[in-house]
This record gives structure tokens, C-alpha cells and sequence, in this order.
């Protein structure tokens, strides 16, 4: 019903939609009434209108490798634990992927020079990020938190036929809230990935836990054995796994590197799809005359 509605779906959505109006009303009102908090150290976010994903993990990997004491503040969707984590510091993780949350691991697995941190409340997370030395902090889908002063990255998915807000339709606010974002990237346009098959075999089950895992498809070898997705941050279980393994005669799991970190423990063999993005140079341009602007640059 969300991203691509039937006719069944498209009649829910439509008597959703008062719901709809109200929850985006709130979200407007909101967004016009709250006062934005200013910290004293460039702030960027990376996030989006929709729920689901969009890329906005690779995204935040590819521009914090940019920059030197970088820290990364992350809600921690899916993890095994609450409050305030401090899952990496430059050159040590800290904590296990139950307690990071498997998009939080993965971003401190491919930044080993940044830190980063999952909590609820963004706010410590901010302050906790300065207390260990952040020159400049990432908030990882921050696009809401509008009591946060920042500058605004918004990714916007292709292919979103319904453009309702929640309860009816994906998005979190009203379309046009993307306005108000300092750069919109479309990927294709502004940003594409690049996908290499790492420890391929010739008999691969794909198995997945990631929010609209047909984005997966363009790069998926031929000939795969069978696909077993799972809702997006759900938790694997390795007997249930061997077992498929064997039902299907595979000789390894083809996963994403999202997938991998919560598999990395587990006797069973992995084949991995690498993604790294390419940023245009406009894009990173403007991003550096922000942070030239809030004196980041002149920062030791």
C-alpha cells in the first residue's frame, strides 16, 4: 500500500486519508513552531521524507570519509537495547551489533577514523559526540528532527507512486516539505551506486533484511537459487539459515554488508554485495562551503 499500491491497497490508502491530513498537519505545524537548537560545531543531515530506505546509510558512509572527527549520531532502528550506545571511536569498536542496531555497525565497520553513536534522544547524542572531540557531526536520518539547527540533505527515492503521508501513503510530512531542504539529490541524478559481488559461488541463496529489497535487483547475478527476505532490521537465526542452505543446495548467502554485520558470527559462508556511492562534485562542493562557512575547516 505504501510504495506501490494495487487497486485493494489504493481504496485503504484513500480512506486513510483524513488520517493522513492530520498527521501531516501536526507535522507542519511543528516544523513551523518548534525553536531550533544551534551547537557549536557544524551539524549535516542526511535523510528523507519516506519511510523505508533510500540510501541513506551509503550516503552518510561516502561523505563522512571526507572529512577528519567526524561522528555520527544514529537513532539505532532495530537494535536489542535503549538508550544512549556508543558503538565506535576512531580505531575501536565498542559495542556488539545487538546493542548498535545492524545500520549503525555498519557505518562504524566502514569508518574507522569516525565515531559513532545511537540514541533516541539526539540531543545526547550531539553532546556526547562533542564531549569526545567532534569537529563536525552527521545526523543519520535527521530531516525530522526539526528542533535541530543543520543543513539539510534530502534523498529523494524514485518511484514512489503514492503520495500520501502516513497512515495512507510513505511519507513523513507533506511532499512539499522538501523545499525546505539545502540540497535535494535524486540518485541517478545527483548520486549512484556502484555494486561489486565480493567471494561469489556458483550456488548463491540470497537472503536480506532491508526495507524494499527489489532496489537490490539491477545488480543481482543471474541464476540465483532463490531470494528470502525479511522485514527491514530483522535478526537472523542460524539454524534457520543452515537449513535453507540445505533445502536449496546453496553454497553460500548472498547478503548486503547491512545484512553481513549481523551475520559476521555465524559458521556460514558469505557472499557479499560491496556498495559504494558516487557523490557529485557540485554536491560535495556546496557541503564544503557550508562547513567553510561554520569555520570547520580552520579546525584542528
Amino acid at each position: 500500500m505504501l510504495y506501490d499500491p494495487g487497486p485493494a491497497e489504493r481504496v485503504v490508502s484513500l480512506l486513510l486519508t483524513p488520517l493522513s491530513w492530520l498527521y501531516g498537519g501536526g507535522m507542519w505545524l511543528r516544523r513551523r513552531l518548534v525553536k531550533r537548537r544551534r551547537y557549536p560545531v557544524p551539524i549535516l543531515s542526511v535523510g528523507n521524507l519516506v519511510v523505508g530506505g533510500s540510501g541513506k546509510t551509503p550516503f552518510t558512509i561516502a561523505l563522512a570519509s571526507r572529512y577528519q572527527r567526524v561522528w555520527i549520531v544514529s537513532r539505532g532502528y532495530g537494535r536489542r537495547s535503549r538508550g544512549l550506545v556508543e558503538v565506535s571511536r576512531p580505531g575501536e569498536i565498542l559495542c556488539e551489533v545487538e546493542r548498535s542496531g545492524d545500520e549503525a555497525m555498519e557505518m562504524a565497520r566502514a569508518l574507522p577514523d569516525a565515531g559513532v553513536i545511537v540514541s533516541e534522544d539526539r540531543h545526547r547524542g550531539i553532546e556526547k559526540a562533542l564531549e569526545r572531540g567532534a569537529g563536525m557531526i552527521i545526523l543519520d536520518d535527521g530531516f525530522n528532527r526539526v528542533e535541530i539547527e543543520k543543513f539539510e540533505i534530502l534523498l529523494e527515492p524514485e518511484g514512489i507512486v503514492n503520495r500520501r503521508v502516513l497512515p495512507a501513503g510513505p511519507f513523513r510530512e507533506f511532499p512539499a516539505t522538501a523545499s525546505v531542504a539545502d540540497l535535494r539529490l535524486r540518485e541517478g541524478r545527483e548520486y549512484r551506486r556502484h555494486v561489486t559481488l565480493n567471494d561469489p559461488t556458483e550456488q548463491m541463496l540470497l537472503v536480506t533484511s532491508i526495507a524494499r529489497p527489489e532496489r537490490l535487483d539491477p545488480w543481482l547475478p543471474p541464476g540465483l537459487l532463490g531470494r528470502i527476505t525479511l522485514p527491514d532490521h530483522a535478526w537472523f537465526e542460524e539454524e534457520r539459515l543452515r537449513a535453507l542452505m540445505e533445502r536449496y543446495g546453496a553454497e553460500s548467502l548472498l547478503v548486503t554488508e547491512k545484512d553481513a554485520v549481523k551475520l559476521e558470527k555465524f559458521q556460514l559462508p558469505l557472499s557479499r554485495l560491496a556498495l559504494q556511492l558516487e557523490i557529485d562534485h557540485g554536491v560535495l562542493d556546496a557541503v564544503d562551503r557550508y562547513l567553510k562557512e561554520t569555520k570547520y575547516a580552520t579546525q584542528d
